[in-house]
């Protein structure tokens, strides 16, 4: 199998594996309990914390331990419920949604916008004209309902979802000049159930998870112990194996090789990702062929062993064109022809290679039974 598909969730590392069939020995007692083993479980907890503050550049305090990235962009989202909420269009459904759910017009408001888009891997940009590293503003003060008060200056807070960022390169939230960011543990080699959310201390919080103390009250439910120590045992090892390295270099090459392949011998191709350097994570390569529908590209590469994605997993089953590649180019056409492959650390030349051996001819037999022109 050529999986490429690592934008949608990752195989475990095997170092996770082990560090989490350790944690189901050692922390299999409820964090939240004052006996010995309770506090073996929380200090586990709090390494990972540590880990995770470390490499984002924050607090260990200002990070808080979520079921993953769709419970951590509700949580921000809700937390300004009645205020103004403006978001990129090219969020993920879990931002838009929320939005469109919660969103007033009351101040302060917040903005959402990722760094790297999932489908695409392009980076994208704050529209604010103090630049990404403008400090955050105060926070505003709260009535007995936990609303935020108007303000004479009222000041919008700064969200991005950093799911796919997160070990690809580095970050720093604090020069990002960010009030919340959203994390997940399966996109770099940890289990899914597993995310975090950044939350700037003094910014506003209201939890979603309410009914118990843990994460200081704010976010109730008991620990995932177990799969903590796997989203711990995922950040040590992009911490000590060059792993950022390894994306610039080794996986930017076989993405752009791919790209280029693709473009001199698929007849009808067109990418949907900048590939420069500057542009787009190195891993991500969003593509679409005229005339060549992409959930069929998709079934004829899976019967070939070959594993992609038409953008966001998230958005599988929906008929509808992908609303990152409408909003970026307004052609229903180009967003329903679309494929995304997305790279691993362990993705070989080879695959590149097979890939290579079997798309142009998949393409070719659907765009001959095509009605539309290529």
């Amino acid at each position: 199998m050529v999986y490429l598909d690592f934008a949608a969730t990752t195989p475990l590392l095997p170092e996770v594996v082990q560090a989490m069939r350790e944690a189901e020995q050692k922390f299999f007692a409820n964090a939240s309990a004052l006996h010995t083993p309770g506090h073996l479980a929380f200090n586990e907890i709090e390494k990972c914390r540590e880990l995770l503050a470390e490499m984002v550049g924050c607090s260990s305090p200002e990070i808080i331990f979520t079921s993953g990235a769709t419970e951590s962009n509700n949580t921000v989202i809700r937390t300004f419920e009645g205020c103004k909420i403006e978001t990129s269009p090219l969020e993920h459904h879990s931002i838009i949604e929320a939005a469109r759910v919660y969103r007033g017009d009351k101040e302060p408001g917040l903005y959402s916008c990722m760094l790297a888009n999932n489908e695409t891997g392009e980076f994208l940009k704050f529209p604010d004209p103090a630049g990404p590293a403008a400090p955050s503003p105060p926070p505003p003060h709260f009535d007995s309902a936990g609303v935020p008060l108007q303000a004479h200056h009222p000041p919008v807070y700064r969200h991005s979802d950093l799911t796919q960022t997160l070990g690809k390169i580095p970050i720093n939230v604090k020069e990002l000049g960010l009030d919340y960011a959203t994390f997940s543990a399966h996109k770099i080699g940890g289990p899914v159930g597993v995310g975090a959310l950044y939350v700037r201390e003094g910014a506003p919080f209201k939890p979603l998870m309410i009914g118990g103390l843990q994460e200081k009250g704010r976010r109730g439910g008991t620990y995932n112990t177990v799969g903590i120590a796997g989203f711990r045992a995922a950040l040590e090892f992009v911490k000590n194996r060059d792993v950022f390295e390894i994306y610039d270099t080794k996986v930017r090459e076989l993405r752009d090789t791919l790209a280029s392949r693709i473009l001199e011998e698929v007849p009808g191709s067109s990418l949907n990702t900048d590939i420069s350097k500057d542009k787009s994570l190195p891993n991500i390569l969003n593509v679409s062929f005229r005339a060549a529908e992409g959930e069929s590209i998709q079934l004829y590469l899976d019967a070939e062993g070959i594993i992609v994605s038409t953008g966001s997993a998230c958005a599988a089953g929906d008929i509808k064109p992908s609303h990152v590649l409408m909003a970026k180019t307004g052609d229903a056409e180009i967003a329903h022809s679309s494929i995304r492959f997305s790279f691993g650390l362990d993705n070989t030349m080879e695959d590149v290679n097979k890939v290579m051996e079997v798309l142009p001819k998949i393409v070719e037999r659907l765009q001959q039974i095509s009605t539309i022109s290529k």
